[in-house]
């Protein structure tokens, strides 16, 4: 079985800013924009919230995301969180959201099997290889921006 993953590099600085599965619960594509949990952002302490806030009628209210890299690099207000979210909506609860389409986003979904942690070679040295990460496999790599 493949799942699909997905990541999302700040094109000025080649940083990568989320990487993780797709899934409700995981990266989720909804409106044309990325809600990724915390766990999935991998410049974790290079957002910020930037005091600017907003309303979306049906999903609450949100709070604009700054991003500052340790270079100086990044943008005023990339991103939102909903602080105040619609109980309705529940996959975008307290999550980082991008933008799907930005000029300084680049967007790549590639499909990998995930890493069986329950097979018998779990404990092999192949398998704790870096080519075994599924974060790493690149079969059927898309970008998509």
């Amino acid at each position: 079985m493949t799942k699909k993953y997905l990541r999302i590099t700040y094109r000025p600085a080649e940083a990568v800013l989320a990487e993780g599965p797709l899934g409700t619960w995981d990266i989720l594509p909804f409106e044309g924009n990325y809600y990724i949990p915390w766990r999935h952002v991998r410049a974790l302490r290079a957002f910020r919230p930037n005091f600017l806030p907003g309303i979306c009628v049906y999903k609450g209210f949100y709070v604009g995301m700054r991003l500052r890299l340790a270079g100086g690099q990044g943008d005023w207000n990339l991103g939102w969180l909903y602080w105040l979210p619609n109980p309705l909506f529940p996959f975008i609860w307290y999550r980082l959201a991008l933008p799907g389409v930005h000029p300084d986003l680049r967007v790549k979904e590639w499909e990998a099997t995930p890493v069986d942690h329950n097979s018998a070679d779990h404990n092999s040295a192949d398998h704790n290889s870096a080519d075994h990460n599924s974060a790493d496999h690149n079969s059927n790599e898309q970008e998509l921006a």
